[in-house]
C-alpha cells in the first residue's frame, strides 16, 4: 500500500495545451478533426481490406493490419480530449484519466516498436532467403510476434505507469503540455525522480535501441542481398517490397529519437509540444497512406473492392438475391 500512500492530494490535473490564442481554437479543433477523421478511416479501412482480401493474407499485411490497429488506437488515446478541449475549453483531465492516458499512449509506442521490427524480420526473411521464406514466416511465428508486441508494449506501460505515479505531486497540478506525457508530468513531482528517470531511460533506451538494432541488422542484410541482385529491375522490385515499411521507420523512430533523448537541458515544452503532435497523431495518419500509396497489392486489392461493391450494389437495384456475390459470376473478380 506504499504506492498510495505516497499519492499525493492532486485529484486532477489542468493541461494548457496547444495554444492559448482564442482565435485558434476553432482552426485547430477543424484541423484535428480532419487528421483524427483521416486516421480513423485509413487505418480501419486498413483492417478491413486486408482482412476481407485473400490476396493480402500474408505475414506482412498481417502485421501491416495489427500497426493499423495500435495507430488508431494510439490517436484515440490523445486526439479526442484534445478536441474537446479546443472546442469546449475543458482543460481538467482527473488523476485516474491521466494515468489511463499515459499508459495507452506509452503501450501503443512501445507495440508499435515491436511491430516495425517484426516486420522488419518479415522483409528480411523474404528477400535474404526466399526459398526458406513460407517455413520462417508461418502463422504461428507471426501470431507469437504479434502478441509478444503486445504483450511487451503493455507490461513495459504498466512497469513505468507504476512508477510515475507512486510520486506525490505537490508543486502544481498544471501540466505543460496537451496530454499526459511523461517529462511535464515529472517537472511536477515533490518526489525525488532520480530513479524513476533512471528507469524510464533505461527501459525506453533497451526498447529503443534494442529494436531499433533489429531493424538496422535486418535492412543492412537487405541491402547486401539487393546490391548482389545483376538486375537493375530486380534490384526495384526487391528494394519496393520494404520502401513503404522503411519510411515509415525513419519517420516513427526520427521523431522518437528526437523527442525523447535529447539532453534535458535543451528540452523545451513548446517544442516538445510541435514535435508531439507530429507522433500522436500525424504519424498514425500518415502510415496508412505511406502504405496505400506505395504499395502495388494494396491498391489494387483496394481497386478489386470498390468494384466488387458497385457490382453487388448494381445487382441488389436491380434485383439480384440478398445473397449474391459478384465473385459468383465473375470468377476473375
Amino acid at each position: 500500500m506504499t504506492s498510495m500512500q505516497n499519492r499525493s492530494e492532486v485529484n486532477e490535473f489542468i493541461l494548457t495545451g496547444l495554444t492559448d490564442v482564442p482565435e485558434l481554437q476553432v482552426p485547430l479543433f477543424i484541423i484535428f478533426t480532419l487528421i483524427y477523421l483521416i486516421t480513423l478511416i485509413g487505418n480501419l479501412g486498413i483492417v478491413a481490406l486486408i482482412s476481407s482480401e485473400s490476396c493480402l493474407h500474408t505475414p506482412m499485411y498481417f502485421f501491416l493490419s495489427n500497426l493499423s490497429l495500435v495507430d488508431f488506437g494510439y490517436s484515440s488515446a490523445v486526439t479526442p480530449k484534445v478536441m474537446a478541449g479546443l472546442l469546449t475549453g475543458d482543460k481538467f483531465i482527473s488523476y485516474n484519466g491521466c494515468a489511463t492516458q499515459l499508459f495507452f499512449v506509452g503501450a501503443f509506442a512501445i507495440t508499435e516498436s515491436f511491430l516495425l521490427a517484426s516486420m522488419a524480420y518479415d522483409r528480411h526473411a523474404a528477400i535474404c532467403k526466399p526459398l526458406y521464406y513460407t517455413t520462417t514466416m508461418t502463422s504461428t511465428v507471426c501470431a507469437h510476434l504479434a502478441s509478444g508486441a503486445y504483450i511487451c508494449g503493455f507490461l513495459v506501460s504498466s512497469i513505468l505507469i507504476g512508477n510515475i505515479f507512486s510520486l506525490s505531486f505537490c508543486r502544481s497540478n498544471i501540466v505543460h503540455h496537451f496530454f499526459c506525457d511523461i517529462p511535464p508530468l515529472l517537472v511536477l513531482s515533490c518526489s525525488d525522480t532520480h530513479i524513476v528517470e533512471l528507469i524510464v531511460f533505461i527501459l525506453g533506451s533497451l526498447n529503443t535501441f534494442f529494436l531499433f538494432l533489429v531493424i538496422f541488422t535486418s535492412y543492412l542484410l537487405i541491402f547486401i542481398t539487393i546490391l548482389k541482385i545483376h538486375s537493375t529491375e530486380g534490384r526495384q522490385k526487391a528494394f519496393s517490397t520494404c520502401a513503404s515499411h522503411l519510411t515509415a521507420v525513419s519517420i516513427f523512430y526520427g521523431t522518437m529519437l528526437f523527442m525523447y533523448f535529447q539532453p534535458s537541458s535543451s528540452h523545451s515544452m513548446d517544442t516538445d509540444k510541435i514535435v508531439s503532435v507530429f507522433y500522436t497523431m500525424v504519424i498514425p495518419m500518415l502510415n496508412p497512406l505511406v502504405y496505400s500509396l506505395r504499395n502495388k497489392d494494396v491498391k489494387n486489392a483496394f481497386r478489386k473492392a470498390v468494384r466488387g461493391q458497385r457490382l453487388q450494389l448494381h445487382h441488389i437495384m436491380n434485383g439480384a438475391p440478398h445473397n449474391w456475390h459478384p465473385s459468383l459470376n465473375n470468377p476473375s473478380l
